[in-house]
């Protein structure tokens, strides 16, 4: 299975500002404690396979810091990728960014705190899937 080698996940905040009101336990208001737990690898032929966030090469444990703007590893670790873009609809944090030549996409359930996220670059494509908590 190919490796990630940057976070690519993230969190991103528009250029035209979002209300961030609490409207559920994960909205954004605070920081989030995120582990991705399930990655699947899909290549341009068609094949996937299905493996942990560890074996693409995520971190563990993920901060989500929607105020700060980026998401990092929370083993305090260099690694870390800007939020691009930040939309709230249907209950939901839609987050979006590009890091070191990928797209990613992470959404979290502003009433489950479950997660799911896309990485994408020329060839391969990587979802994966996890859960959050407020710090």
């Amino acid at each position: 299975m190919g490796k990630l080698t940057a976070l690519g996940m993230a969190v991103a905040i528009a250029t035209v500002p979002v209300p961030l009101a609490a409207e559920g336990k994960y909205d954004g208001s605070v920081p989030l404690l995120c582990v991705p737990i399930e990655a699947i690898e899909c290549q341009v032929a068609g094949k996937c396979l299905a493996g942990t966030a560890e074996s693409v090469n995520l971190p563990q444990f993920l901060r989500v810091d929607v105020q700060n703007k980026k998401i990092s590893a929370a083993d305090e670790s260099s690694r870390e990728t800007a939020i691009g873009s930040l939309e709230r609809a249907n209950g939901r944090l839609i987050m979006q960014g590009v890091q070191g030549g990928r797209g990613w996409t992470m959404v979290i359930s502003e009433e489950t705190g479950k997660m799911s996220g896309t990485v994408s670059e020329d060839e391969v494509g990587f979802v994966i899937f996890g859960a959050g908590t407020p710090l």
